[in-house]
């Protein structure tokens, strides 16, 4: 059977280069810019051709060198775009603002490698950004290079994922587009039925699993933690305790019956919904669809800066099938 392969461009952790592999993709090449990022990324996927540098100075002779005469098949990624609070306000389009640079840069290597299909994730306001003429640019700038675009903003909760996280997935092909998007699941898994079973721990605490270490807080943060019941805010504290502003996802606690909350870069002011303590990075990344046997390299709070970047592996692995769902019909097209 022919082994698909792909190319994962701004590459992060490697939660979408985890679903491609399992789905039994090759990896050719990938590119993370952020060194943090990167050494998570060499230490799961040591076999894995990893170029650590901006993709703006990426040339098209490196990559032809490293991928050699090899097809690619896939290019998948999520290029970062900042410009969605201003561009459209001052009359400035999406693809002409330069901090979308990483956006247009995305389009260069699908218009240099030409796969046949392409993925890239981005948040959900993508799609009606600048009343929908954002998302209109975007499938004009793919079009013009010669490929045919599908879009959808999917809840990774819907598909196994234990957490409220909706992004877009634009797919492009060369001829007719094909591509379906994965079938919902009919059951939503809680975050207690994904994290109830690892080691409890208090304050501080350790335990030999990979990265489930209790964030260590201070007494006046545990004593205001201690009030918030399981799914509560920070309306259970006490008045005289209780924080007066700031983020309304602060000072909450999970609800074990629920999903989780999206997750971010930054969780620590959200508790356990039985523990009194933030979630450990282990936690996160299983509420990510990390398995326990992939380890993240750095200090805590880079940790969960990968982790809450991070495409969800199980729904990274879901698209991936239907990826190969496409390219499958093709060789029986080309047969």
């Amino acid at each position: 059977m022919k082994k698909y392969t792909y190319i994962d461009l701004f590459a992060g952790a490697g939660g979408m280069s985890l679903g491609f592999n399992n789905a039994g993709f090759k990896n050719l090449l990938a590119i993370e810019c952020n060194k943090d990022f990167a050494e998570t990324y060499k230490k799961n996927f040591p076999k894995h051709n990893l170029l650590i540098d901006d993709i703006k100075n990426v040339t098209e002779k490196q990559i032809r060198d490293i991928i050699k005469n090899e097809r690619v098949d896939v290019i998948i990624g999520g290029p970062p775009c900042q410009g969605f609070s201003i561009a459209g306000n001052i009359g400035r389009n999406f693809i002409d603002d330069d901090r979308n640079r990483l956006f247009k840069e995305f389009v260069r290597f699908v218009k240099i490698i030409k796969p046949k299909i392409f993925v890239l994730e981005n948040v959900a306001a993508m799609e009606r950004h600048n009343k929908g003429r954002t998302i209109k640019e975007i499938v004009s700038s793919f079009a013009a290079i010669g490929y045919d675009i599908k879009y959808k903003v999917l809840n990774a909760v819907n598909y196994g994922v234990p957490q409220e996280r909706r992004r877009i997935f634009i797919v492009g092909t060369l001829g007719e587009n094909r591509f379906e998007y994965p079938n919902k699941d009919n059951k939503i898994v809680t975050i207690k039925e994904a994290i109830d079973d690892l080691p409890k721990l208090g304050n501080g605490e350790n335990s030999n699993i990979p990265n489930h270490t209790a964030m260590k807080h201070s007494a006046q943060m545990l004593e205001k933690m201690s009030y918030v019941s399981d799914g509560g805010n920070r309306n259970d504290i006490p008045e005289k305790l209780r924080p007066k502003s700031g983020d309304s996802r602060k000072y909450i606690r999970y609800n074990s019956k629920k999903p989780s909350f999206c997750v971010t870069g930054d969780m620590r002011k959200i508790f356990h919904y039985s523990q009194n303590r933030a979630l450990t990075c282990r936690e996160l990344a299983r509420l990510q669809t990390f398995p326990d046997t992939f380890i993240f390299v750095g200090n805590a709070g880079k940790v969960q800066q990968q982790i809450g970047n991070a495409v969800p592996v199980l729904l990274a692995n879901k698209i991936a099938l239907q990826v190969k769902e496409v390219l499958d019909h093709e060789q029986i097209s080309e047969d």
